[in-house]
């Protein structure tokens, strides 16, 4: 293994392939370093497999090496993407069904193929810069290795670089659930008496031998419907040390089981079973950086144009409550494509670092909406632009001519703020999109695409 390289990329989620996939393109010595066995994060090992969203009010606002990405693994799977013209239908619906191991293997090939080098099963121990830029110790299978790189790329999706180089994170007084991901088999709906499921339920919650959230939505009936998959939430969480990282996954699979036993005592669901699972518990949101600038929610429901914006996001804010009263869910105004800034993904006071994905400087409003896979992934592009353009031309990455990066980011199929323009809504179709309904009878991941839109 090289021990330096231009660039740095730590965490092979959703912001860090096309981190490392563009540093690579732009020429830079690049490593990508991933603790799981499989690039993708949250999309393959954590198991939400419908990434979104790419369009907005029918236009593509989201492009580049993400997209690239997963339109090539939905042909290579033999899948078919969403109308993505039918703007008007729940955001759910407009997300793209991938199979996670055709995605993961995309990936593999995307981030060699650019030239990239790939070290999955491994961590960044220490952190520190100097005059001569970064150096970082990799925790691996063989032991400690050193590395130098001229920039760094944290798509951890804790800010974990951040914290290992003493630069202060941020987290919200009551953080989100994680999900574990599953799909429930053995069963016909039409044959439960589902009134009757639910008031065992509540009798259970009232017993305590289920936790008022365990159930996303409150609702039995949702809940079977949609076959369990992506339904669970999983309280108390934390991220960011691998302790606490511990903790969920132990929670994860109690709270998994848990339903499962009160399930198999129900009439009709004698049978029940798991007929998919992933292995890791999804977090929503652990830690954030402090940035040079912070998206606040009503920058991001207002489709502020940052004078530094860098990508696009489209998502409905999606805050997901920790005690059991369900999902807020808030449609965006027609017409409304959020912007993100490079101020916000730069750690106040670094030196040539970058955070991508979730992690990077907003309120907790602003980021359930810009936390979801496409938005990671037009991230993770320009960050690979901002480290590459740094290290090449010696120049920090706030310094870097805003012209210049976006040119690059262009040239490599991306699409940037103010590419798309949203046309006047017709006068006979309603003032909101369809993105989202109320807490009470809808989520943001009700997975119909199979049916009922691919």
């Amino acid at each position: 293994m090289t021990m330096d390289y231009d660039v740095v990329v730590v965490g092979g989620g959703t912001a860090g392939g096309p981190a490392a996939v563009q540093a690579a393109r732009l020429g830079a010595r690049t490593l990508l370093v991933e603790k799981n066995g499989a690039l993708g994060g949250t999309t393959t090992v954590a198991g939400v497999s419908l990434p979104g969203l790419f369009h907005a009010w029918g236009h593509q606002v989201i492009a580049g090496i993400g997209w690239e990405t997963v339109s090539r693994s939905v042909r290579e799977a033999g899948l078919s993407l969403p109308d993505f013209t039918r703007w008007d239908l729940p955001h759910h619906r407009l997300q793209v069904r991938v199979s996670p191991a055709v995605l993961a293997a995309v990936l593999d090939d995307t981030v060699v193929s650019a030239g990239a080098e790939l070290l999955l099963h491994a961590i960044v121990a220490e952190a520190e810069h100097d005059a001569d830029g970064w150096r970082l110790a990799l925790a691996t299978k063989d032991g400690l290795h050193r590395v130098r790189a001229g920039a760094v790329v944290d798509c951890t999706g804790d800010a974990d670089i951040v914290a290992l180089a003493g630069l202060p994170r941020r987290t919200p007084p009551r953080r989100q659930p994680g999900t574990i991901m599953v799909r429930l088999g053995g069963y016909d709906l039409a044959a439960i008496d589902v009134d009757a499921v639910q008031a065992a339920h509540d009798d259970a919650v009232q017993r305590g031998d289920l936790m008022p959230a365990d159930l996303a939505h409150n609702t039995v009936g949702k809940f079977l419907r949609v076959r369990g998959e992506n339904a669970i939430h999983v309280t108390g969480v934390q991220g960011g040390t691998s302790r606490d990282k511990t903790a969920a996954e132990l929670a994860g699979r109690r709270t998994l089981l848990r339903i499962l036993r009160f399930l198999r005592r129900q009439p009709g669901l004698e049978d029940v079973r798991i007929e998919s699972w992933a292995v890791e518990t999804g977090i929503r949101e652990s830690w954030t950086i402090d940035g040079y600038a912070t998206i606040t929610v009503g920058d991001y429901v207002s489709g502020r144009v940052w004078p530094d914006a860098l990508s696009n996001s489209f998502y409905p804010i999606d805050v997901h409550r920790p005690d059991g009263d369900g999902i807020d869910i808030r449609p965006l105004p027609y017409g409304t494509v959020p912007t993100i800034p490079r101020s916000a993904m730069i750690p106040r006071g670094s030196t040539r670092m970058v955070v991508a994905g979730r992690a990077i400087s907003g309120d907790q409003d602003a980021s359930s909406a810009y936390r979801v896979q496409a938005s990671s992934m037009a991230m993770g592009q320009s960050a690979g632009v901002l480290a590459a353009r740094a290290v090449a031309t010696g120049t920090d990455v706030m310094d870097l001519p805003l012209d210049v990066i976006r040119a690059d980011l262009r040239a490599h199929g991306a699409i940037l703020p103010g590419d798309v323009v949203i046309p006047p809504l017709p006068d006979n179709r309603p003032a909101q999109a369809g993105q989202g309904r109320t807490a009470a009878t809808a989520g943001p991941s009700d997975p119909s695409p199979t049916k009922e839109s691919a």
